[in-house]
């Protein structure tokens, strides 16, 4: 079985930028793990007579109409930001 280090954990969530208590970090680490586990049971299957497709169901152009609308205002799309400098985000440096 496939096990997510917890070092693992810890670098996705510096790439994501996301700040995780220890519990957090063991809790992710299992419950991808888990995930891990489930993908891989896919390579166990027999799969030889089983197609390539894109999607598993036949859907023909699933977009929705293009409807124009009004924009949001910039005080709108700023309204949660955490940092703003005239109209654009500040974020951190990398």
């Amino acid at each position: 079985m496939a096990r997510i280090s917890k070092e693992e954990v810890l670098h996705v969530a510096r790439l994501a930028r996301l700040e995780l208590a220890d519990d957090e970090v063991v809790r992710l680490q299992e419950q991808l793990s888990d995930i891990l586990e489930a993908v891989s049971r896919v390579s166990e299957l027999d799969l030889s007579d089983v197609p390539p497709t894109a999607h598993p169901l036949d859907v023909q152009n699933a977009w929705a109409e293009d409807v124009p609308h009004d924009s949001l205002s910039a005080d709108e799309a700023f309204a949660n930001a955490p940092d703003r400098h005239d109209d654009h985000f500040r974020v951190p440096p990398a």
